[in-house]
């Protein structure tokens, strides 16, 4: 795969089914270099008989396909190249969608009611005279923000205290009526107001965000996720609020007297018991370091919650929650590097779907037809429907990558010094070698590399490079005590781990070089190289991403720095000294390249200047770069040709500093 290959990484969304469960409907996106952006429409997926699968919108991006519960429309989300993404009705059938929002700042979520008449969504609501609500007002325009509170911005959005996330109910338009027009003037010079979308009514509001909505199977209330506590500020608390859709009342809160929970998930089953799944943030509502979401029930209203999973073992925070039969929801299980799609009874038994070589990252069911987005090796994302036999592929979106070149990942298990076992993999390039080895380290810390196709590996061994990556103490889907071993400890097993993976994959993997190697990583995986390369100077040269490099500096600049560094680093100067990379810079000698996005407010670009002037001061060679408009997550989602631009400097830094022998 090379950097141009970009526009070949095809997403999947999570699938809806029709009530008959004959086909389903998915989003299929890609990053477009011609548009520079993330574009895809709406695919009609057959589940039975030799019709193949085809494009059903022509939007520039469709996303978040919901049937109707008759199964006579499909809602989804629209947005254009500039405009933010609002809410479409169009017949299921195909034809012209009807435009059902005209947000200033968007929808970012919606659910039909049970009977289909109405929609509910949500949007943030910009106060007045900011963000474009007042023409002629431009942002360096707009007046001073004054701020109380800790918590108020969020990364790749910005301010968030005066756009606040609420709940808003819609009427259902009418697919098949006349379409509006816009009428001209009058022979009097008077005009009728132009058609307009239909005024949404708000379910909630406040100076708080609601969010993650779903309706009763009565379709009576409306349930929703939100911080409310007067603590909100200090603490990682959420709640589930219940209220009712005709507005005869208030909010209530149906879990924050239950426990210290902050909410991931939350869905109704078909029985009408309400399902939500949680970490459990202990007594100061902040211990969040490694822990494992679990999935509760409510059996009626008014009930205390159902613990129905371990935390230990079971993970859900990568996962929705899915009604599937009368007492069992689907999840899925995040665990050694894949996500296993499970079924789980309201008794709490549990059945696992999948197998361990392939990520469910969405599901939809309907009538006992499952439908998934799932990844695996071979694939970026693709649309499977369980059988008897497991899944059965529908799609190939991934045959023109895997035509550019696709090397299968070998799956390696390494035993520490210590004697622990770290899993993880190697991509070695075809060939007898002696290949260099880049020694790729992965963000969070809770957080893990898994069995699908990762672009990044691909395009380094397309290069001519060996990559090693683990998931070393601190990551996820190994246990809760696998990931917290590493609080405040950061740097200690977690060090050990990926150098002994690193080790253990060059002995047991022909054809990889031990003396030429390099070690690169991104946010927590930033962390752990610009670590790394204080205490280990073997390496020919070091990538830096978006690195956590200063946990002190990280309070007060970053959208988690109040309770971040707190939790991982503790609160002790002493303490957080010996855990911080920018303490030890002095050390380094290693070439470093720091890559970092202008905008970005998880790992503030500060983290990245200090650093990059400490190395430089140090008389170390290094370079900074600085992505302009892009936030943390510039790898991933960032704007495509920034994506295949920071490609092509990753393989020229290690084109200097590691180059491969070309035979």
């Amino acid at each position: 795969m090379r950097p141009a290959d970009l526009e070949l990484l095809t997403g999947v969304s999570r699938p809806t089914v029709h009530p008959a469960g004959g086909r389903a409907v998915v989003s299929v996106t890609h990053p477009s270099l011609a548009a520079d952006a993330t574009i895809g429409q709406l695919w009609n997926m057959p589940l039975s008989g030799h019709a193949a699968p085809r494009r059903l919108t022509r939007g520039f991006r469709d996303s978040a396909p919901q049937f109707s519960p008759d199964g006579r429309l499909i809602a989804f989300l629209r947005g254009g190249p500039k405009s933010p993404s609002q809410l479409h009705v169009v017949d299921a059938a195909g034809g012209e969608p009807v435009v059902v929002t005209d947000r200033k700042l968007g929808v970012t979520e919606f659910a039909w009611s049970p009977d289909g008449r109405s929609l509910a969504f949500v949007s943030r609501d910009p106060e007045q005279g900011r963000y474009g609500t007042v023409d002629g007002i431009e942002p360096n325009g707009e007046r001073a923000r004054r701020i109380d509170t800790l918590k108020y911005q969020a990364n790749g959005l910005g301010y968030i205290t005066d756009r606040r996330s609420h709940v808003y109910l819609v009427t259902a338009p009418d697919v098949w009526a006349e379409p509006a027009v816009s009428p001209i003037a009058e022979a009097d010079g008077s005009t009728r107001p132009a058609p307009a979308v239909a005024t949404p009514r708000a379910l909630t509001g406040g100076d708080w965000d609601d969010s993650t909505i779903a309706f009763s199977p009565d379709g009576s209330t409306l349930a929703f996720v939100s911080a409310r506590h007067e603590s909100r500020d200090d603490d990682l608390r959420s709640n589930v609020f219940v209220v009712p859709v005709d507005g005869g009342r208030e909010p209530s809160d149906a879990t924050g007297r239950h426990g210290d929970f902050s909410i991931v998930a939350v869905a109704y089953g078909l029985n009408g018991a309400l399902y939500f799944s949680a970490q459990d943030v202990g007594e100061s509502g902040r211990d969040f370091v490694a822990k494992n979401t679990a999935l509760y029930v409510i059996d009626h209203p008014g009930a205390a919650p159902r613990l129905l999973t371990d935390p230990e073992s079971v993970d859900l925070t990568e996962s929705d929650i899915v009604a599937f039969r009368d007492d069992s929801v689907l999840v899925s299980d995040r665990r050694r590097g894949v996500l296993t799609l499970t079924e789980v009874d309201a008794d709490g038994s549990a059945r696992r779907l999948t197998d361990d070589l392939t990520v469910v990252s969405g599901v939809g069911a309907a009538g006992g037809t499952v439908v998934a987005s799932v990844s695996d090796a071979g694939t970026a994302g693709d649309v499977a429907v369980l059988d008897g036999d497991g899944i059965r592929k529908l799609t190939d979106f991934s045959r023109e990558l895997r035509a550019s070149g696709v090397i299968p990942p070998r799956e390696l298990t390494v035993t520490g010094r210590d004697g622990y076992p770290i899993h993880g993999w190697v991509v070695a390039p075809e060939g007898p070698g002696p290949h260099p080895v880049l020694l790729n380290i992965h963000g969070g810390p809770f957080a893990a590399y898994t069995a699908a196709l990762f672009d990044e590996a691909q395009v380094y061994a397309a290069a001519g490079y060996a990559v090693v990556m683990s998931n070393p103490r601190g990551s996820a889907g190994y246990g809760q005590d696998h990931g917290r071993v590493i609080r405040q400890r950061m740097g200690t097993v977690d060090l050990a781990d990926v150098l002994d993976f690193l080790d253990g994959a060059i002995a047991a993997t022909p054809g990889l070089d031990a003396e030429r190697v390099g070690v690169m990583g991104g946010s927590y995986g930033g962390y752990l190289t610009a670590w790394t390369i204080a205490h280990d100077h073997r390496f020919a040269a070091a990538i830096v991403e978006r690195g956590y490099l200063d946990p002190a500096a990280f309070i007060g600049t970053s959208d988690i720095g109040s309770f971040f560094s707190d939790e991982y680093t503790g609160t002790d100067p002493s303490g957080i000294a010996a855990q911080s990379p920018q303490a030890v810079v002095d050390r380094v000698r290693t070439p470093t390249l720091v890559l970092h996005s202008s905008s970005d407010l998880r790992c503030p670009l500060g983290q990245a200047e200090r650093y990059y002037a400490a190395l430089k001061r140090g008389g170390v060679e290094a370079e900074l770069v600085i992505f302009p408009g892009e936030d943390h997550e510039l790898s991933r989602s960032g704007r495509p040709r920034h994506r295949r631009e920071r490609f092509e400097i990753i393989l020229d830094w290690w084109d200097r500093h590691l180059p491969v022998e070309r035979r």
